[in-house]
């Protein structure tokens, strides 16, 4: 496992919540949304976060990324209990991601 690997799922996870989060909040019942929301928010930041650890090769690239990876399975797991499409889409990435970065963290 590569950094450059971690940092291209981690973009794409990013990129997913955020379109996920948006598409929420145009959602009838936003109320019902508002924890995947909240976790798609957190979700994109750690994974913003992660990917600049990774790019400046911080020393605390791996526990950055296990936190990472359990953010990621929250968000994931949140995501799958909604039928949408962005939602079901964004529940799929965000598991990719939270298996990569759980790769890199070990």
């Amino acid at each position: 496992m590569t950094y450059d690997e971690c940092i291209q799922a981690c973009l794409e996870c990013m990129e997913a919540c955020n379109h996920c989060y948006s598409a929420c909040l145009q959602e009838q019942d936003v109320a019902m949304m508002a924890e995947c929301i909240r976790l798609d928010r957190e979700c994109a930041d750690i994974c913003g976060f992660a990917a600049q650890a990774m790019q400046r090769n911080s020393r605390f690239a791996k526990e950055i990324c296990n936190v990472c990876a359990h953010v990621c399975q929250a968000c994931g797991d949140e995501c799958a209990k909604h039928e949408h499409d962005h939602c079901q889409r964004c529940a799929e990435i965000c598991h990719h991601c939270a298996n990569v970065c759980q790769d890199m963290a070990s």
